[in-house]
């Protein structure tokens, strides 16, 4: 599954644009390498994603070509979320 479209139905980031545009800046990287939009995933990879102050990474549990908001947060476990302190 490309990289956008996991971001999406996941919910981790709402549209599928930002998330290719997140993407295509170089602020997601897949198991430690910077990743571009149409990049794939799999059951099992490790996403680091930089939202301006705050960096998220989560594990890949599930891939689905759609669902429901209830099952959004299934698809993906947070390892961890820090703020990066910019001053």
């Amino acid at each position: 599954m490309r990289l956008d479209k996991f971001l999406k139905i996941s919910r981790i980031i709402k549209r599928r644009q930002v998330a290719k545009e997140v993407a295509d800046k170089g602020r997601i990287q897949i198991n430690s390498k910077v990743a571009k939009s149409s990049s794939s995933v799999k059951v099992g990879d490790v996403l680091t994603i930089q939202f301006g102050n705050k960096v998220l990474e989560v594990k890949i549990q599930e891939l689905h070509e759609s669902t429901k908001k209830d099952d959004a947060a299934k698809m993906y476990e947070i390892i961890s979320e820090k703020r990066i302190n910019e001053d």
